[in-house]
């Protein structure tokens, strides 16, 4: 045992010295980030559920779609179990490359084209706006989950008390599912401007030198690519 990890569990004994057997279980069983700070006790079973603003289940959603729930569920909880969420750059939203669902997503977006009959109109966040037919996706190249703990999700600032009662329970919770025809996708520019405006708690980190190369890169992007719908 390192010099480290006697002096954090010293500091447990004298402040929780009653609970002191319990704290020193839970302590052994949980994963410890480089500044101290522990992450969930890789014991307990993790739940995850679909945030009330993910489509990709659905029969035709808006970008990405899953076509094989089970075996993308089992992708997505080997990757939350392998991640430690207190080393995000934000605690506990975590953001998981992985490739294992690939086999079981449908890309959510495809390259753009000059045929107007190849978009359909659809209604997206209470805005009516055009996009690709399904049929138009690409091959998935490239595929991440975005992934909140609980104690996150419920400290976001658009998660409503509803749903904060429906999500109970759960130790994680799905909120996107990014596969896209290129390589890595950007935010869109509406979610991106959203973000800024204080939708997500990253957001309030970025410097003006982050903040200009993401929007070049969401207007590279998303020039030539266009989300797909259905």
């Amino acid at each position: 045992m390192g010099a480290a990890t006697r002096e954090a569990i010293e500091k447990l004994r004298q402040r929780y010295a009653r609970n002191f057997a319990s704290l020193i279980t839970t302590f052994l069983n949980s994963k410890v980030s480089d500044s101290g700070v522990l992450s969930r006790p890789v014991h307990m079973k993790t739940k995850i559920i679909a945030s009330d603003i993910l489509t990709a289940f659905t029969a035709a959603p808006i970008g990405t779609k899953v076509t094989d729930s089970e075996g993308f569920m089992k992708a997505a909880r080997a990757a939350v179990e392998a991640h430690n969420f207190a080393e995000d750059r934000v605690s506990g939203q975590g953001f998981l490359v992985c490739p294992e669902a690939i086999p079981f997503v449908s890309a959510g977006d495809g390259l753009r084209t000059e045929d107007p009959w190849d978009y359909i109109p659809a209604l997206h966040r209470g805005e009516v706006s055009l996009f690709l037919k399904r049929e138009r996706a690409g091959e998935v190249q490239f595929c991440a989950l975005v992934v909140f703990t609980s104690e996150a999700y419920l400290a976001d600032p658009e998660v409503t008390p509803e749903e904060a009662a429906r999500v109970e329970g759960a130790t994680h919770v799905l909120v996107a599912v990014i596969a896209s025809s290129g390589p890595e996708a950007p935010l869109t520019p509406q979610r991106f401007v959203a973000n800024l405006a204080g939708g997500n708690r990253e957001a309030l980190a970025w410097d003006a030198d982050e903040i200009r190369e993401k929007a070049r890169a969401i207007n590279e992007y998303w020039t030539k690519y266009c989300v797909v719908a259905g």
